[in-house]
């Protein structure tokens, strides 16, 4: 069984819980959808979760190549469809250090592809990166 835990808090909330460290985070109804939009909702973690997994293989990359991938980002759009109500498109900004040459960032690239949250996408989710 997981350590993870999902308790409805009412009022259109819910608050995960990682059990091991009791880190908490709070979901909230989006807007778009009828809700107040006080948090992240649960597609935003879903878009969170594919950033949060790319830039995580990208820095272990860079830090077998000794190459210091503090600041990196990636800023990210999704698009929802109504029928039915789905993500059907992430656009993601990839920002590397300034200090990164052409090389390293095509190979840091390949990190989108070994994401296990990218492998795990259904394929009617389009996904497009840029890179500023």
């Amino acid at each position: 069984m997981s350590n993870l835990k999902a308790v409805y808090l009412g009022d259109e909330q819910v608050e995960l819980i990682h059990e091991a460290s009791g880190q908490k985070i709070l979901t909230d109804l989006p807007p778009d959808n009828g809700g107040k939009g006080r948090t992240f909702s649960p597609t935003d973690l879903f878009t969170c979760s594919l950033s949060s997994c790319i830039l995580t293989i990208m820095a272990k990359m860079a830090e077998r190549d000794g190459v210091d991938f503090k600041g990196a980002n990636i800023e990210f759009e999704k698009i929802m469809i109504a029928t039915p109500r789905r993500i059907s498109k992430v656009i993601g900004i990839i920002t590397f250090p300034d200090h990164l040459s052409e090389d390293k960032k095509k190979k840091y690239l390949t990190a989108i592809q070994a994401c296990p949250v990218h492998r795990s996408l259904h394929p009617d989710i389009e996904v497009d990166f840029k890179i500023t």
